[in-house]
């Protein structure tokens, strides 16, 4: 998801240069276009394709899953190998999607929640599938703010960002917790680190887009955790691996507060309940 620019586009692009059937995912039609034009012109044998789909309605997000699996009917596949949640967003006022909930934590973190729901039994069906989220390092220092998870009364961008990273690392740990030392499905959070894209550019103003923009500067190519992302959906031996938090292709510890099983497990019950699952 998130595949026509910044990390999506990189790791689309690093995929199909391995010969995998990639199927990407934007919220805008022309970039979407665009994007696959940069891939075919990188790789012109790569077979990929993209689906123009707004992550920060529920709905959407539904329609999503069913595209896809119809996509792999259509190629003949019984499988999803790989599912990477990488779209995300920034805002520096609050807004309110088309369900009623916060920008960030729907985009950021419900909308992967509710995509993995849908889409894992053709997960489940690869031999090794896997399912990897782009977390972030500003999940350390952070908490979910239970009694106001939307942060109506007090918004604040940094905080409500910082958040939707820290539900990402949470989700993954409950997911594997859920499917099992057995399970042939393993869950993945990642740190890309810095890196130098426009995610904090197209939904922020004032002191946070000039900061956004001054300190992604320095930070790396999205080629970089792109590498980190390919990784994790094609190597063998992290299908054993109990760590489920990595950087730059090692495994790295996420914060205690990431650790904590009942607020992993509470997080899971409050997402299923926004997203209307019924487990």
């Amino acid at each position: 998801t998130g595949a026509t620019s910044g990390i999506g586009l990189a790791t689309a692009t690093e995929l199909a240069g391995k010969g995998v059937f990639v199927i990407g995912t934007g919220r805008s039609e022309s970039k979407c276009r665009q994007a696959y034009e940069i891939v075919k012109e990188t790789h012109p044998e790569a077979k990929i394709i993209f689906l123009n789909y707004d992550l920060s309605s529920l709905r959407q997000v539904r329609e999503l899953a069913s595209e896809i699996k119809k996509q792999l009917a259509t190629e003949g596949r019984q499988c999803l190998d790989v599912l990477v949640n990488n779209a995300g967003t920034v805002s520096s006022w609050y807004t309110s999607t088309i369900d009623g909930y916060e920008l960030q934590f729907a985009v950021n973190h419900l909308a992967p929640f509710l995509l993995t729901h849908i889409l894992l039994p053709v997960i489940k069906a690869a031999p090794a599938g896997r399912v990897i989220t782009v977390s972030s390092g500003s999940h350390f220092r952070t908490r979910i703010h239970w009694k106001d998870v939307f942060m109506r009364k007090h918004y604040n961008c940094l905080m409500a960002y910082k958040q939707s990273k820290l539900a990402n690392v949470l989700f993954t740990a409950e997911l594997n917790r859920r499917l099992g030392p057995g399970s042939n499905v393993r869950a993945f959070a990642i740190d890309p680190g810095l890196v130098n894209t426009d995610i904090g550019l197209k939904g922020t103003g004032g002191f946070v887009r000039w900061f956004w923009a001054k300190r992604s500067n320095r930070g790396d190519e999205p080629e970089k955790p792109a590498k980190c992302i390919a990784f994790l959906a094609g190597e063998p031996s992290v299908q054993s691996t109990e760590h489920y938090y990595w950087k730059d292709c090692m495994p790295l510890k996420p914060s205690r507060y990431a650790q904590n099983t009942k607020a992993a497990a509470r997080l899971w019950d409050l997402s299923a309940k926004l997203c209307g699952i019924n487990e």
